[in-house]
């Protein structure tokens, strides 16, 4: 097993780089993110900052401790290798990436075609880089349809674009209601939505996807033929299961003390970080949580948060990076 660090360099506009690997090295002229193998006695961190300075002239901001981020870690059998690859979020460096290894740089944005060929082990990075930051559970049954839909109308103008309908206790003509009038809302603002498989699935395939209950996702032996697929989970096994059966994310927590779960403590954000480190899929924290909280919880090792009650406040601002690639 070859261990090897890879860099995402996000700038601020949403674009990430990306490099065409020189000839001589086996699948020259692929595209790639930029990183490279572990030496005897680099933590995944250190090699990074070694071979983004070798490979493309940056030095990552030692002053900024959210300048680099752990993400997801997936394994990948070349011919002539079999790798694990780290994949760490770099939103902070100074100097101006080059090709000093020969090789074309090239900034790219989410929504355009990215270069091809692509690197094989580099394709999952595109899709967990479509998955925004933050993710709002909705709150129609404490806020009523109406103020509710009113909420979800002024958090999709600040640029939320991920939202699951969770609504336990509502059903019939009054859940109909609410799911047609968010999708409307989310289908125009170009934001996600998954439904919770409390509702079924057929509310799911008519939204982006599904979000499946501990239950369901322990019942679960293939993956659903949707778009989207996430899950609830409380463990590395099932962390790890979720990544095997392909799942798209899986939702970690609760992280810090919340009112949803009197009594029961938060497992704090190094028990998180224990729990989600090289995951092999985009984890995102939960419990606890506002939406200032996102770069905390990208350093603790998560995609993103996601959010109930702290989703819908007046303050609530969506740092979402396909909301800049939009715009």
């Amino acid at each position: 097993m070859v261990e090897v660090a890879v860099g995402v360099l996000l700038r601020e506009d949403g674009r990430f780089m990306l490099g065409s690997r020189p000839a001589g090295k086996p699948y020259s002229g692929y595209w790639e993110f930029p990183g490279g193998k572990l030496e005897a006695g680099e933590s995944v961190a250190e090699a990074l900052a070694r071979e983004l300075e070798e490979e493309v002239g940056i030095t990552i901001d030692a002053h900024d401790p959210h300048a680099v981020r752990p993400w997801c870690t997936i394994e990948h059998v070349y011919p002539h290798a079999h790798v694990r690859l780290h994949f760490m979020r770099v939103v902070s460096w100074t100097g101006e990436p080059i090709g000093r290894e020969n090789q074309t740089l090239r900034w790219v944005a989410l929504h355009e075609a990215a270069p091809a060929p692509l690197l094989p082990a580099a394709l999952p990075c595109l899709h967990w880089l479509e998955l925004p930051p933050v993710l709002a559970l909705t709150q129609a049954g404490a806020l009523g349809i109406g103020g509710f839909l009113s909420k979800l109308n002024a958090a999709l103008a600040r640029g939320l674009r991920f939202v699951e309908l969770r609504e336990p206790g509502m059903a019939g003509d009054d859940f109909l209601r609410l799911f047609d009038a968010t999708l409307e809302r989310t289908r125009a603002a170009g934001a996600k939505l998954v439904v919770h498989s409390s509702h079924g699935m057929a509310f799911a395939a008519r939204a982006d996807g599904v979000h499946l209950t501990a239950a369901d996702f322990a019942a679960l032996d293939s993956r659903p033929d949707l778009p989207l697929v996430g899950a609830s989970v409380h463990s590395r096994a099932e962390i790890d299961r979720a990544a095997a059966l392909g799942l798209d994310y899986v939702v970690l927590g609760n992280v810090l003390d919340t009112p949803s779960h009197p009594g029961r403590p938060g497992l704090g954000w190094e028990r998180f970080n224990a729990l989600a480190l090289d995951a092999g899929l985009p984890v995102y924290a939960i419990g606890g949580l506002d939406s200032s909280m996102v770069e905390p919880a990208q350093t603790a090792g998560a995609h993103g948060v996601a959010l109930m009650r702290g989703a819908w406040t007046d303050d609530a601002r969506f740092p979402e990076l396909v909301a800049r690639l939009e715009g």
